[in-house]
């Protein structure tokens, strides 16, 4: 197969690419903008196969689409591309309008132009694979309620109102015209070459610069966490295997408030890096030398509650059932064996890092949080 990824330098997209470059014989061609949280020293792994070309393109772009799927001649596309950070959305919808409906319906207009075109053998095996978002549902308040495939949509931010109004044009194409799509809801991500804008990475990077750890309001608000290579895997065998129309919902099983979040990723740093002078191990030494540095608590001393966000939801959680039954997908990682992956990954990579925190990152940081 050929796979045309869009938004593939991005952080669930370049995990898509890497997984089917190093575990098929398949294909890619990827497609992204380039924007502030594309990044392609992400698929540095990968960037000199045979089997995968890069183009820089926005999916805006009609006829540079319309280009790109006669030149390359895809066998299924996984739509990735989009604005994805909900506080981005709330100072600045207008770019999620345009990227995720706009973006996405010009997208699905050539796809379905190429897609007349096939003979019926490729025609009845393309696929048109939309790439959601469980934050489409809302919030949930039970401890016992789950998103399912039927939940009906609320959703709470501009971010959450474009997908959810991109996944209804994908269905919409798919009962109107017959494009064969499937889309996929997922629980929030995490692993190595996430942008450092989003709660993980950000606390890890804050804490080993002994920068405040920002968190909204009193931290108990409640996601399910999916290790991204486990969401790449999931997305492969959607593309592959999934039944056209259908929807399958992808967690993690891993139910955390965010507090607690920070408190794992505070305890591993005091285990990986008791040097660092935020450390409690390096409390003790500059209190023994007499020099008093740092906090008792070490990097939780950095912890700050900030004021909460505009309509943020407090729990999601995810039913994973219909895609463990019919497409035999779990997830590899727990949370303790995924953040740790993660933690020491960042330890391991600080080049990248370096490279993708830019002046203009380092700016919308302050200006969001209100901390240096």
């Amino acid at each position: 197969m050929k796979l045309l990824v869009t938004g593939g330098a991005g952080f669930i997209g370049s995990a898509v690419v890497r997984h089917i470059i190093k575990n098929t014989q398949n294909s890619v061609v990827n497609v992204d903008k380039l924007t502030y949280a594309g990044n392609l020293q992400s698929l540095d792994d990968i960037a000199g196969s045979s089997r995968y070309s890069f183009v820089k393109l926005d999916i805006c772009d009609r006829a540079g689409l319309e280009a790109l799927f006669a030149e390359h001649q895809p066998d299924a596309v996984m739509h990735l591309a989009a604005e994805s950070h909900v506080d981005r959305s709330i100072t600045g919808p207008a770019e999620f309008i345009t990227t995720n409906i706009v973006g996405t319906y010009t997208l699905l207009e050539a796809a379905r132009h190429y897609w007349n075109e096939l003979d019926d053998t490729r025609k009845s095996a393309f696929r048109f694979h939309h790439i959601s978002t469980d934050e489409v549902y809302g919030d949930l308040y039970g401890s016992d309620d789950f998103f399912t495939e039927t939940t009906p949509y609320a959703p709470s931010s501009p971010y959450s109102a474009s997908k959810a109004s991109s996944d209804h044009l994908v269905r919409a194409w798919q009962r109107t015209y017959g494009l064969p799509t499937l889309v996929t809801n997922c629980s929030n991500n995490y692993g190595p070459y996430h942008f450092p804008e989003k709660l993980i990475p950000l606390v890890i990077l804050n804490a080993l610069e002994g920068k405040p750890l920002p968190i909204y309001g009193k931290g108990d608000q409640i996601r399910d966490w999916l290790y991204v290579e486990d969401h790449a895997r999931a997305l492969y065998k959607v593309v592959t295997e999934g039944e056209p129309g259908e929807t399958y919902n992808i967690g993690g099983h891993n139910e955390k408030q965010n507090i607690e979040v920070v408190h794992a990723i505070c305890e591993l740093l005091e285990e990986l890096v008791p040097e660092n002078p935020n450390s409690m191990a390096a409390y003790r030494h500059s209190r023994e030398g007499g020099n008093l540095q740092g906090s008792p608590e070490g990097f939780k001393g950095l912890i700050t509650f900030v004021t909460d966000r505009p309509g943020h939801d407090q729990r999601y959680a995810i039913d994973a059932a219909k895609i463990a039954r019919e497409l035999g997908w779990q997830p590899q990682e727990t949370f303790e064996t995924g953040i740790r992956k993660t933690v020491e990954w960042y330890l391991a990579n600080p080049e990248w890092v370096n490279n993708i925190k830019s002046g203009a990152y380092q700016s919308w940081i302050s200006q969001q949080y209100g901390v240096a």
